[in-house]
């Protein structure tokens, strides 16, 4: 599944791996689950803090889960995730494993504070230019809190899922079994709309803040100079 200067660059990469992940398979005999069976394994031989179980028993197969030891696992890919989403895999191992993510510290409180459940399907193409920032915010999520779990299913895969629930494109995300989001959408976005709490202490903050004397209103050629101007001023 790999060629060989891929498996010596995800090698690298899981050389950063801070603790053990174990990759849980659920297979069957079609064509599609021996190329995910041989895509984990491959993974699996390139670092020794990665263990491989093939005894999954997934609602979706052929599919593999990502977790730690003796945890449930939170991410779940119901088809091989290769071209655009591979990079998604890849983050998903790191991030499993103790990697920290490029996301703000303030982000990530945010996350793991969801006091709720939450169970997302995102349907996905692996042509699609946008599915992969939504796959990788809905894997943090689910990293981050004991409480979110995160499927990722490819839709040329599980044809049939996609017309059951008559998905007309991707990414498209249901959560509880309900539609939640169509298109493209960035992790603060999926937060505003999951964390009731959210207004709330963002109205706090921005109390906490001394007032503006100059509010400027435009980035063109003149909004920018008047910022300039008030800035050398001292003027907040």
């Amino acid at each position: 599944m790999l060629d060989t200067a891929i498996k010596e660059q995800l090698q690298a990469y899981l050389g950063r791996l801070q603790r053990p992940i174990e990759i849980v398979a659920t297979l069957d005999a079609s064509a599609r689950a021996q190329e995910m069976g041989e895509l984990v394994k491959e993974i699996a031989e390139l670092s020794d803090k990665i263990s491989l179980r093939t005894d999954g028993s997934a609602n979706l197969v052929p599919s593999f889960a990502i977790g730690r030891p003796g945890e449930t696992a939170r991410i779940e890919f119901a088809g091989i995730p290769m071209g655009h989403e591979f990079t998604s895999l890849v983050l998903a191992l790191l991030q499993t494993g103790g990697h920290p993510p490029k996301v703000e510290p303030e982000v990530i409180e945010q996350i793991k504070a969801l006091d709720q459940d939450l169970d997302f399907e995102i349907y996905m193409s692996l042509s699609c230019h946008n599915c992969p920032d939504v796959v990788q915010a809905l894997s943090l999520m689910a990293i981050c809190n004991p409480r979110i779990k995160t499927t990722i299913i490819d839709g040329g895969m599980f044809q049939k899922e996609i017309e059951a629930r008559e998905i007309m494109g991707v990414p498209t995300v249901f959560e509880g079994g309900k539609m939640f989001h169509s298109g493209r959408t960035s992790l603060e976005e999926i937060l505003q709309k999951v964390d009731s709490g959210a207004a709330t202490r963002d109205a706090a903050k921005l109390s906490t803040k001394a007032p503006f004397e100059v509010l400027i209103i435009g980035g063109g050629p003149a909004g920018a100079a008047a910022a300039i101007y008030t800035a050398r001023k001292g003027i907040r």
